[in-house]
């Protein structure tokens, strides 16, 4: 799967007959294998684009494409992951997991392996066959980023990945997320309220305006790997970019 191109993309809903407008020409690019950060306050619509961009909501206004293939309105293409962990409380985290071959007639037998690989790894070891009542809320967002995982598809939408984890824990989970990034070779477009986060992560950052959001900049990170947040240009691209987000945060509540 190639270039993902997002392009004029506007939405707004009606309430109370009002309209409300979420979205206003979003324009931007994810190329193959690459990790690109949403950045911007909240509110602004991302978790609205990310639905759009996956075929959950619809809008007559704007165009997705793949390599050029139009593929606006389209399900099934991407791997996402909620916010909310959506696991399913009648099955076991192995049989949540397990979700996308399933749906999509795998055998389960390398499925199984690899879903116990991955469970190892983001420390859920010994909990297969517990089910989502019995874990905290980091671990079900644990449980919910394998399922996507899982499901094998060359594009990853993440939204707030790391949101319901403690600080250690997410610090933890970033590095595995590069790591089975750089592993398979994934394109990721990720929602993050974190700076830091962005930083350490992204490619490539875009910020979003204050709602109806638009791209407001397209920041390169251009730091090798692994980073670390006291590097000095680490450090000056935090600032610069709390300094356009912190505009936007003050016109959210200005609008109010």
């Amino acid at each position: 799967m190639g270039t993902l191109e997002v392009v004029n993309l506007s939405y707004s809903f009606t309430q109370n007959k009002h309209t409300i407008p979420v979205l206003n020409e979003i324009n931007f690019s994810v190329e193959t294998g690459q990790l690109v950060a949403l950045l911007g306050p909240s509110g602004c619509g991302k978790s609205t684009l990310f639905n759009i961009i996956s075929g959950l909501l619809t809008t007559h206004i704007g165009d997705i494409y793949i390599n050029g293939n139009l593929i606006s309105g389209n399900t099934g293409i991407f791997g996402y992951m909620q916010q909310k962990d959506l696991l399913l409380q009648w099955r076991t985290v192995l049989k949540n997991v397990l979700i996308g071959p399933e749906i999509q007639k795998e055998s389960l037998t390398e499925a199984v392996s690899e879903a116990h690989e991955l469970l190892d790894q983001l420390g859920l070891q010994g909990f297969a066959d517990s089910y989502p009542m019995q874990l905290s809320g980091g671990m079900r967002q644990r449980v919910a980023l394998i399922r996507t995982l899982l499901f094998r598809k060359d594009v990853l939408l993440l939204d707030e990945p790391f949101g319901a984890l403690d600080a250690m824990t997410r610090t933890v989970m970033q590095s595995i997320l590069l790591d089975i990034w750089q592993k398979r070779k994934q394109t990721i477009i990720l929602i993050t309220h974190d700076i830091e986060e962005a930083l350490l992560l992204a490619d490539k950052i875009y910020i979003l305006t204050a709602r109806p959001a638009t791209i407001k900049a397209e920041i390169y990170v251009p730091l090798p790997r692994p980073r670390v947040v006291t590097a000095r240009e680490l450090i000056n691209l935090k600032s610069s970019l709390y300094a356009q987000l912190k505009v936007e945060m003050q016109q959210v509540f200005d609008n109010n």
